[in-house]
């Protein structure tokens, strides 16, 4: 009885795995053969997945739209394509989108032959064009099927990632750059301020320091001509500012007074035009030590104000504290442009005068810049070495348009005029994993292979490409680590997210 259930258990098992077989050789049959085109302007990308074109036969072309540069899908405006075979055109209009960036096209072409597709594309009233090149209606459906499964696209370390996908994330693609790529000094350098570009706030008499608010503080913003602080001599027995301006304003008031008693006088000839210049002499004398302290001063002291727009970079003084004349009491900064001081080995001595570029990382924010996007120049290097470390010093200017803070160090990617020409890549388009790298290389916009590649020298934003991908190879320059993930995750669904 066992031996009999256990043959008609094997039996079914058989026939199940000979349907499942047999199913699957039908699905392979059944399933319906689709064409991909890819066609780029300057503003446009398209991916579109369609039925392989047939005279008489409609045709469904599932259409993505991304615009560029920013690899984002398009979300307004018509498109109308157009299919044109010798002088014959069929077109359709659609005034929206059938979903975020896809247009749902359907054709029937009229005649078999070699054309091309248009698409007529309008956003506000501006019009753009896209045009796809070489496509072929067939005058049967088995040949159109059988050319289009004849097509076959690698899948040797692929990874599928939709339109849909990477319009949701900071994506992009590109051509790999052939560019002048010279030798790279790396190293750091630290923030400083330029001379110029800060001002020291000094005591202009002896005495108390107090600030003006509760406000003075180091970081505030101040404007040119506001007050900052005054400097207070009451109580102080010796060299009081109080008793030096009261005693301005009674040598001013009497000067004054004598000299417009004298001009009178010398009307009359009572007195001589040489006691007139010396009245006249001591008037104005008076005057520029009153004048001097009275637009200083105050019933709370002297005022010292800000000789510079910009913010107080350091306060050296506390509330109260006695200051000498001349003694410094805060730092104002402007912080427009800024030094940035590096040191580099002897061995690059040579060519310190032939640097003409650099890349500028800021370690705060992991932030890039090119000394171009900084307004920057080299300003000077040093001719010989330091005492104390046997580095050669470097100064280079920068405009302060990133968030560089004086006093912080930055990395720094110093970069040679050459006139050897290397292949290049972004540095966010570079995948690595136990010391190898890799890039994504486009096979069409939803697909994309992994490829090895040997890396050379690198400014701090672009990467010198040895071997392992050539110039027209697109390959992913932004998100290229989310394509990682996706193919960690395993394969997809290659229409994830369509609707055919």
């Amino acid at each position: 009885m066992k031996k009999k259930l256990f043959l008609f258990a094997l039996l079914i098992t058989i026939f199940v795995s000979c349907k499942n077989k047999d199913e699957k050789k039908q699905n392979e049959h059944t399933e319906e053969a689709k064409i991909q085109l890819t066609g780029y302007s300057e503003d446009f990308e398209l991916f579109a997945e369609a039925d392989p074109f047939v005279a008489g036969k409609p045709s469904g072309i599932l259409s993505h739209f991304s615009h560029l540069p920013s690899f984002k899908a398009l979300e307004t405006g018509s498109v109308t394509i157009h299919l044109i075979i010798g002088d014959k055109d069929v077109f359709q209009k659609l005034e929206k989108p059938t979903r975020k960036g896809i247009y749902k096209f359907e054709l029937k072409p009229e005649t078999a032959g070699s054309g091309k597709i248009v698409y007529d594309i309008n956003i506000n009233n501006k019009e753009y064009k896209l045009e796809i090149p070489n496509v072929t209606v067939y005058s049967n459906k088995e040949t159109a099927d059988d050319s289009a499964k004849s097509i076959v696209v690698s899948k040797t370390n692929t990874t599928v990632f939709t339109k849909e996908q990477s319009w949701k994330i900071e994506f992009a693609t590109a051509y790999p750059d052939v560019e002048s790529f010279g030798q790279v000094i790396k190293t750091t350098a630290q923030v400083q301020s330029t001379i110029g570009d800060e001002q020291i706030v000094i005591s202009k008499a002896s005495g108390i320091v107090l600030y003006s608010g509760p406000n003075i503080l180091e970081g505030q913003n101040v404007t040119k001509g506001q007050k900052l602080f005054s400097i207070s001599s009451s109580g102080i027995a010796e060299n009081n500012l109080s008793v030096r301006f009261s005693e301005a304003s009674n040598n001013y008031t009497k000067a004054k007074a004598d000299y417009d008693r004298v001009k009178e006088l010398v009307k009359d000839k009572i007195v001589s035009d040489k006691e007139l210049l010396i009245a006249k002499n001591q008037y104005e004398n008076t005057k520029a030590i009153y004048d001097n302290l009275s637009n200083n001063f105050n019933i709370n002291g002297q005022n010292i104000v800000s000789p510079i727009n910009g913010f107080v970079k350091q306060i050296h003084v506390k509330n109260g504290q006695y200051v000498e004349i001349g003694q410094p009491i805060a730092t104002i900064s402007q912080n427009k442009t800024l030094m940035l001081r590096a040191e580099v080995q002897q061995k690059y001595a040579p060519i310190l005068g032939t640097i003409n570029s650099a890349t500028i990382r800021n370690l705060q924010d992991n932030q890039a810049y090119s000394l171009e996007q900084l307004n920057g120049k080299v300003l000077s290097f040093g001719q010989s070495s330091n005492n104390d470390n046997y580095l050669i010093p470097l100064n280079i200017q920068i405009d302060n348009k990133g968030s560089f803070i004086p006093g912080s160090f930055i990395e720094l990617y110093l970069k040679t005029i050459t006139n050897t020409q290397a292949l290049t890549v972004p540095n966010f388009a570079l995948i690595e994993e136990q010391g190898i790298y890799f890039v994504f290389v486009q096979i069409n916009p939803e697909l994309f292979e992994k490829k090895e590649v040997k890396i050379g020298a690198t400014d701090g934003l672009k990467t010198e490409i040895i071997n392992g991908i050539s110039k027209t190879d697109r390959i992913v320059s932004k998100g290229a680590i989310l394509i990682k993930l996706a193919q960690a995750t395993g394969t997809l669904d290659a229409h994830s997210g369509h609707n055919h």
